[in-house]
């Protein structure tokens, strides 16, 4: 049913959860599996830290073959640059699938952040599977 299998990593934990689930489902359907990250800006900082979350993503999953990519969002006042970047690389990698973490965000916070899954939903042409943080 799957061939392609993306998904997004920011370092938390809930994204850890979804790289878990985006492991298992690849493991069961022999699917390829891509990981990615996408800046919030573009400095020297950034992109270290984002490589480094991809290296530690990619070493959870040692015993499966895995694909990475650290993509660039534009960010402005009001934009959804992540969910566009996200989007257009789900897209362009032919991504059946697309795994994400979903912070669980409720109210004002909600109001005023916006959720990168929920403009995922909007956006991608592809099923997407949103992982949910552990009741705590």
């Amino acid at each position: 049913m799957y061939k392609k299998i993306m998904a997004a990593v920011d370092g938390s934990e809930t994204a850890k959860q979804a790289l878990m689930e985006a492991m298992n489902i690849a493991n069961n359907y022999n699917a390829a599996l891509c990981i990615v990250h996408c800046l919030k800006g573009d400095s020297d900082a950034d992109k270290k830290a984002g490589t480094q979350i991809l290296e530690e993503s990619e070493s959870c999953l040692s015993a499966l073959s895995v694909e990475t990519r650290l993509l660039e969002a534009e960010i402005e006042y009001g934009s959804n640059g992540v969910a566009e970047a996200i989007a257009a690389a789900a897209a362009n990698w032919g991504a059946d699938l697309l795994v994400v973490g979903t912070a669980n965000r409720r109210g004002l916070e909600r109001f005023l952040v916006g959720s990168v899954a929920e403009q995922l939903v909007a956006k991608v042409g592809s099923s997407i599977l949103l992982v949910r943080p552990p009741k705590g």
